[in-house]
């Protein structure tokens, strides 16, 4: 159960930085948290180029972001315009691949776009049809553009797929007077776990006089940090319900175990063996079981996660509900030590813990008086 939630974890995380705003993020000071079109990065895609030139990171592209209202022939919408590299943001982005209907965008220059399922359905568009982009540039000039439209994508976010639209980033520079600055350069790295290095390297490779900063993912997106935790404070909770029914359940053997051999006991002490050593050899016998049993069930455990760690692990209904958060229909369990031994350990201090009532009921145990009542 534990892999599984924190594979489970991991897919999110990786499919939600995916879908936009990738590992790390250059931008301009401020930017996050009141997107402002003056508040850019100069010389965008010089630095991005910059940072492909390092093998830290994997993929890099730069981008920038404004806001512009789409018209066709028969409606207008108001839309968030993305202006992209097209050769590089299928490495920090899955969009590209989510094109069900035409192309990706082509050329960094074209007069190209490419929107949503859903809002090309709002604007009774198609491939081929033209869109009228009028916004506002970065210099408070009057922003138009006339595009076409090349590719249609389907991320099966319905509010992603209504407001999102990309164009290549010269056009966008061209239409918002950008001057050939964005707004962000978007990084990715190969796992999770680079992500403080690479963001360490990306700061030290800023331009010496420069006020832009490196946001990780946890910035980016602090609300996906908080529902994992929500969630694992709630998978906690049910953990240590389990570890408590099963200490119950060893206590009660336990304390079987020892009613049922009072007259045993009872013989041995009035050989000599003290109350104290025979509480050891119970806890001994507990002991020895909860070892047993921790590395047997590890060991089946451990099977069966690496055997769904590579098929995965599905149920009836599952492909629909996984779609309503754009994951996949197949979760793999992330297999670690800490999966693997930490709730056994948690189960075998509990039974030890459990066992100390019994143990401990030896101590007032009377030789005599145990013969008897046996």
């Amino acid at each position: 159960m534990m892999s599984l939630q924190f594979g489970t974890y991991e897919l999110m995380i990786d499919n939600s930085l995916q879908s936009f705003s990738g590992h790390l993020q250059v931008q301009a000071p401020g930017y996050i948290d009141d997107s402002k079109m003056r508040q850019s990065v100069p010389g965008v895609r010089a630095l991005a180029e910059t940072y492909r030139q390092d093998a830290v990171f994997e993929n890099v592209a730069a981008r920038g972001t404004a806001f512009a209202l789409a018209s066709s022939d028969d409606r207008s919408y108001g839309i968030q315009v993305i202006g992209v590299e097209p050769g590089f943001e299928p490495g920090v982005s899955n969009i590209p691949g989510l094109v069900k209907e035409g192309r990706y965008l082509d050329g960094i220059d074209a007069t190209e776009i490419i929107i949503g399922a859903v809002l090309a359905r709002n604007l009774r568009v198609d491939i081929g049809d033209e869109l009228t982009m009028l916004g506002t540039g970065r210099d408070g000039s009057f922003a138009a553009a006339i595009v076409s439209i090349v590719g249609i994508f389907d991320s099966g976010i319905a509010a992603l797929d209504r407001s999102i639209a990309e164009i290549p980033l010269g056009l966008f520079q061209d239409t918002f007077a950008m001057d050939g600055a964005g707004h962000q350069v978007v990084i990715t790295t190969a796992d999770l776990a680079y992500v403080p290095a690479a963001k360490l390297e990306a700061e030290n490779l800023l331009p010496p006089d420069s006020s832009l900063v490196v946001h990780d993912w946890d910035a980016l997106q602090p609300g996906l940090r908080q529902a994992i935790q929500a969630d694992l404070t709630s998978a906690w909770f049910m953990y240590i319900v389990l570890v408590v029914l099963v200490a119950f359940s060893v206590m009660n053997t336990q304390l079987m175990s020892v009613l049922e051999r009072t007259k045993e006991f009872g013989i041995v002490m009035s050989l000599g063996l003290t109350p104290g050593r025979l509480g050891r050899l119970v806890m001994l016998e507990t002991a020895l079981m909860g070892i047993m049993g921790l590395l047997l069930g590890a060991v089946l455990g451990a099977l069966v996660t690496a055997w769904l760690s590579v098929v995965g692990f599905s149920y009836p209904g599952m492909e629909e509900m996984a779609a309503n958060f754009n994951l996949p229909a197949r979760m793999y369990p992330k297999i670690s030590l800490l999966t693997l031994f930490g709730g056994p350990a948690i189960v075998l201090i509990g039974t030890l813990a459990s066992a100390l009532y019994p143990a401990l009921r030896l101590y007032r145990l009377q030789p005599v008086e145990a013969m008897r009542a046996a």
